[in-house]
């Protein structure tokens, strides 16, 4: 992925920001000559991950497979350190773009459509071995809970919010016509290196290719304090 892919995927995603009246910590408006000022007082931002972040999945083709999003906070659930049994992120996906189907062995989450177009999530239970069971799948929205065949499609339209628990196959994708989503999600600790099963290979974080200086720094290219 080209450094100017990220920054303009990142300026779109702050435009959206703004557009929705969200307003964000000190910390993301940092500049990358400006991270390399900062001590170990902002350790906590990058021992755990806090900050922009962009995802290909390792495919290389951003455009269709590919999520945008920022952590605002979050806990270690691997250092004591860091207390806080909570996460919090924003993210932005375009129409056109999808992020594969996954679930996470330890944390519950909240997926919160906050403006835009509707996001539509597929939903499965795992069985034993981790495969797509085919039971029917018990689905929270808002306080309503209801059931739905495995492999539908919940849609949330702004405003409207479900509950992913753990072992619950997930994944998104943008209602054709609706336009851009963002999203917000609240959450027990993330932990994306030990707690992400995606029911297909796929990596993380992209292979850069530096055609640009970066608009920002994402939460993996930090500095180390001085």
């Amino acid at each position: 992925m080209k450094r100017s892919e990220i920054n303009q995927a990142l300026k779109e995603m702050e435009a959206m920001i703004r557009e929705y009246r969200i307003s964000l910590p000190p910390f993301c408006h940092f500049t990358p000559e400006e991270w390399k000022t900062k001590g170990h007082e902002y350790d906590e931002i990058r021992d755990n991950g806090l900050g922009w972040d962009i995802t290909d999945y390792g495919l290389g083709d951003f455009d269709k497979v590919g999520f945008s999003l920022i952590t605002i906070r979050n806990g270690n659930v691997h250092d004591e350190k860091y207390p806080k049994p909570y996460a919090e992120k924003l993210l932005y996906i375009k129409e056109g773009q999808h992020s594969p189907m996954h679930f996470h062995w330890n944390k519950m989450e909240d997926i919160i459509n906050r403006g835009g177009g509707n996001v539509l999530i597929r939903v499965y239970n795992s069985n034993e071995k981790e495969e797509f069971a085919d039971t029917p799948v018990t689905v929270h929205c808002d306080g309503h809970t209801y059931t739905v065949p495995a492999g539908t499609q919940i849609r949330l339209c702004p405003g409207e919010s479900i509950t992913i628990t753990p072992y619950l196959y997930h994944d998104f994708d943008v209602e054709e016509g609706s336009g851009p989503v963002l999203l917000g999600e609240v959450s027990m600790c993330n932990d994306d290196n030990t707690d992400n099963r995606f029911y297909e290979n796929v990596g993380r974080f992209p292979e850069i290719e530096e055609d640009e200086e970066p608009y920002r720094l994402l939460c993996n290219e930090y500095p180390a304090a001085e």
